[in-house]
């Protein structure tokens, strides 16, 4: 009987060892399934970005557990601002030796934020940013993509699924790069066509028969356009004579530069650069000029800001094209260069995109030219390139 026993407590052995070591590889995979390699499509898990704190720009995903308000310390209640969240692989996490310290940029702070969303905690997020130390902690700063994995809602403004995919994880020109990838070669249209273009684009939402004119923000009849006092015209916002390509196809008739515009307004505008001061204009309240620069209206300088930033990335020089750049200068005559870049970055932050911006994007990328304003989508891309 006890041979019998023993002989049953050494199958069991037996049996027990077999099953580890079948059921050893199978652990090996799903664990380095759940590795990724810190894309966007293939997220970094927080232990992954926690041990590679090396500057590298990635994508980690995980669990918001907090905000940091200290190197050890960690709150999960009455958060004082927006400014960081806490991330582990466990939503129920309490050791910050196992949590990445998230910095929330401007642009993210409203949806992701805790003291404006505190429902966030528990939730599973995507961060993009660089992997470097945040309060002297494993950390994420300089964020440039903020997602909840749980439902795919992406902040600021939803955009086609994919068109970005190739400029999550990137900053500075490696991101300037990969954006004029994504919205280079676009659908051209002739100059003529742009009229009926901007009588869609820019068409007043209270009133069908209208459009709005970008500089003195004045509701005018669709059809009342031309050269005459009151007509309104076609204003290149990133001025034609600033590099030379005229009304050509390509720079010339790209819509996201073309505005409606007053053809007079347009007239005392001419090539000036963009920066602050002047004289107020007497048909256009709100804009100022003198001899070298033009300042609009508030509620369109952000609006300028973004065209120009548009401009700046898409025309790199390449296929025969022109190469447009952005400087912190004025009076760039017929130069392939606007200004003034850090006025510009100013009015970008002071006026956000707005509805009427996020509008003419999508009419311009579903009907006419099928490329897109990153700057739009993704405000925080500004200052990821140019600050």
């Amino acid at each position: 009987m006890l041979n019998r026993k023993r002989k049953g407590l050494l199958l069991s052995f037996i049996l027990f060892t077999v099953i580890l070591i079948v059921m050893q590889p199978i652990q090996n995979s799903i664990t380095s399934a759940a590795a990724g390699d810190g894309s966007w499509s293939s997220p970094y898990s927080v232990s992954q970005g926690i041990s590679t704190q090396n500057n590298s720009a990635k994508t980690v995903q995980g669990y918001v557990v907090g905000q940091p308000i200290a190197t050890n310390t960690v709150i999960a209640s009455g958060y004082p601002n927006d400014y960081a969240l806490a991330l582990a692989d466990s939503p129920s996490e309490t050791s910050t030796a196992k949590m990445l310290y998230v910095q929330i940029p401007t642009s993210f702070r409203s949806s992701f934020g805790l003291k404006s969303n505190p429902s966030l905690i528990g939730e599973k997020i995507k961060v993009t940013g660089t992997l470097t130390a945040y309060f002297s902690h494993p950390g994420l700063k300089d964020g440039t993509a903020f997602e909840r994995a749980g439902d795919g809602t992406t902040d600021p403004v939803p955009e086609p699924g994919g068109y970005y995919n190739a400029a999550y994880g990137k900053t500075g020109e490696a991101l300037k790069t990969a954006l004029h990838n994504i919205i280079d070669d676009h659908t051209e249209i002739s100059y003529s066509n742009v009229w009926e273009a901007l009588r869609e684009t820019d068409e007043d939402p209270a009133n069908p028969n209208n459009v709005i004119l970008l500089y003195t923000g004045r509701s005018q009849g669709k059809f009342t356009n031309g050269s005459g006092v009151n007509d309104w015209n076609r204003e290149h916002v990133w001025a034609k004579s600033h590099g030379d390509f005229g009304t050509a196809m390509g720079a010339g008739t790209d819509l996201h530069h073309l505005r409606p515009t007053d053809a007079s307004v347009n007239s005392s505008r001419g090539n000036l650069d963009f920066d602050n001061g002047g004289t107020q204009h007497s048909e256009a309240i709100g804009n100022y000029y003198d001899s070298d620069s033009w300042e609009p209206r508030d509620a369109v300088k952000g609006d300028v800001a973004r065209m120009l930033f548009y401009m700046a990335v898409r025309y790199e020089g390449d296929s025969g094209e022109v190469d447009l750049e952005l400087n912190n200068q004025v009076n760039n005559g017929s130069a392939p260069y606007h200004g003034k870049m850090s006025v510009l970055l100013q009015w970008h932050k002071e006026d956000p995109v707005n509805d009427n911006e996020r509008r003419r994007n999508e009419i311009i990328y579903s009907d006419f030219q099928h490329n897109r304003n990153p700057f739009i989508d993704h405000p925080e891309w500004a200052s990821a390139i140019w600050e």
